[in-house]
């Protein structure tokens, strides 16, 4: 039996449902707005792409995690 994703990813169906665009694109997007802090990186997708607050913070955290080694 596998583990139910947690955290961050847990969003990431949704997200891609909602929105129409894969998780890499979305990372891809974040990554090309740094430097920018986490607060800043969120207003920016809500504000300029739409996407609602737990679902830009699930993207920025994850990325942001990943990019840290995390």
């Amino acid at each position: 039996m596998t583990d139910a994703v947690k955290g961050p990813a847990s969003y990431f169906p949704s997200i891609e449902k909602k929105y129409g665009r894969p998780i890499a694109a979305w990372k891809e997007l974040i990554r090309s707005a740094l430097p920018a802090r986490h607060g800043e990186l969120v207003t920016w997708l809500k504000t300029e792409h739409g996407l609602g607050h737990g679902h830009a913070n699930a993207l920025v955290a994850h990325t942001l995690a990943e990019d840290s080694g995390k």
